[in-house]
């Protein structure tokens, strides 16, 4: 059975591997493939250096990228073969670079907390592993900011890597990447307003609310899609019929972001490049900074579209791109979706889970302006660090269960592992495996990992500020 075949039946667990055409929305480009290299010459290199991005015409921004455009060039690699990868750092600050989603060793992750080395200003490090699993990944830098907008993920170091498996890619007919992004970010004391649809379902409410002024958060008011603001850059020009593949990421450092594509369904087949047991149409999705979703989208709908942020702000504000038919000349439309409520349960099964081998309870809070002008966020009572607390057997299923008593949604990324969702608010679930999964405000999630990747763990908030000011975690191994 082809992938087409597959997809239209509702399958998808051969998304892993991938065709060659593919687009950053500005049409085709060539996949990067590593080439066949003397030894000792790295299959990758990613020269880290100052860059100006053109969100509109003749609006640049000031910003700090991998090999001279953001995103950064697209990296292919085969699941089980071993790559090299040279970061030349051209800045005058260390860096260095996570390989989000990869169950690869710490010393090689992209954490200083795991004992990775930094990249040392003006100079370079190697980075050697073997990518695994299949699905789509990701790259940036995994630098502390520390209340510096122009550190860490603020600035435009991060890209895709599709680490592509043995199995039949089948057919589709375009590959789309598509990173949705923030810029200029700034500190107000103004709540945030990032996507937080979830029902009304508070299981982890407290029953005294914090009423303390809320401290300082970054915000912005520019976005894009890629590289280009709604508007600016050139559409995704589609035929009638056609079934395109879009990778999307949300590679904010700030916010849970939600799209929506009028008159078009997302049949979502992948969440965090893995396979779901119950690919469905979805007419919204939601993304947490570092969570990706592959969806199908039929083309069956003629016409210009507006592929982006239901807010109408954000999306003014840039937060789209344009989908264009061929022989469609028109104004763009956009139509506010139905609903904008998000489940992940929706795409899990209904298997019962094995008992766990230990259970891990993390409680997250937040201390309003504990960190001078800042929140602080604590984890079982404390900020980071945890003092070896957090252990995991090895081999053992450990349940780790989430319980956020904030007013806020987190975005919790737990390194060199995959977790599979046991819970949320309640609700059982299963078969739905990530590396990210956003924790709804004053909501509870349990999932299950298999401790099999020896070393040091980090565990974070995937929102820069949040990680910089005491919401992380280190698990180490027993």
């Amino acid at each position: 059975m082809k992938r087409r075949e597959f997809l239209r039946l509702g399958g998808g667990a051969a998304l892993g591997a991938s065709a060659a055409g593919m687009a950053w929305g500005r049409g085709p480009v060539q996949p990067s493939e590593p080439a066949n290299t003397p030894e000792g010459k790295a299959d990758f290199t990613i020269e880290i250096a100052p860059v100006a991005v053109e969100l509109v015409p003749n609006r640049f921004i000031s910003t700090i990228g991998y090999n001279g455009s953001v995103p950064g060039p697209l990296l292919r690699m085969r699941e089980g073969k071993p790559v090299t990868v040279d970061v030349v750092n051209h800045t005058d600050a260390a860096e260095i670079v996570h390989w989000h989603g990869m169950h690869i060793p710490p010393e090689v992750d992209g954490a200083e907390e795991e004992g990775t080395p930094p990249v040392p200003p003006g100079g370079r490090r190697r980075y050697q592993f073997t990518p695994k699993p299949a699905g789509t990944r990701w790259y940036h830098s995994h630098a502390m900011a520390n209340g510096d907008l122009h550190r860490g993920t603020y600035t435009g170091q991060f890209g895709f890597v599709m680490v592509e498996g043995a199995a039949d890619p089948g057919h589709y007919d375009q590959e789309i990447f598509l990173a949705l992004r923030d810029w200029e970010p700034f500190y107000t004391e103004m709540v945030d307003n990032d996507a937080q649809t979830q029902g009304t379902l508070q299981p982890e409410r407290p029953a005294v609310l914090d009423t303390r002024p809320n401290g300082l958060e970054a915000t912005s008011l520019m976005y894009s899609i890629n590289d280009k603001a709604l508007g600016a850059g050139e559409p995704i020009r589609v035929k009638p019929g056609e079934q395109v593949l879009l990778h999307l990421l949300n590679a904010s450092a700030i916010e849970n972001r939600q799209v929506a594509l009028p008159g078009h369904q997302f049949q979502v087949v992948a969440m965090d490049g893995n396979p779901l047991p119950a690919p469905r149409p979805a007419e919204v999705l939601l993304l947490g900074p570092g969570e990706r979703v592959d969806a199908v989208v039929t083309m069956n709908q003629p016409g210009v579209w507006i592929l982006g942020a239901p807010e109408d702000d954000i999306r003014g504000q840039g937060m789209g791109i344009v989908v264009e038919y061929a022989n469609q000349h028109r104004d763009p439309q956009w139509i506010a979706p139905q609903s904008l409520l998000w489940d992940y349960t929706i795409f899990g099964g209904s298997a019962s889970h094995p008992a766990p081998d230990q259970t891990i309870d993390m409680v997250f809070e937040k201390i309003p302006s504990g960190a001078g002008k800042f929140n602080l966020w604590l984890v079982n009572g404390k900020p980071y660090p945890h003092e070896k607390e957090l252990t995991l057997k090895q081999g053992a299923r450990c349940r780790l269960v989430f319980h956020n008593r904030t007013n806020d949604a987190h975005p919790l990324h737990l390194h060199r592992h995959s977790f599979e969702l046991v819970e949320i608010n309640g609700k059982p679930t299963s078969g739905i495996v990530k590396d990210t999964v956003v924790v709804p405000f004053f909501g509870r999630i349990s999932a299950d990992v298999l401790a099999n990747q020896p070393g040091l763990t980090f565990f974070h908030c995937h929102i820069q500020q949040h990680m910089d000011f005491g919401f992380k975690a280190l698990f180490h191994y027993t």
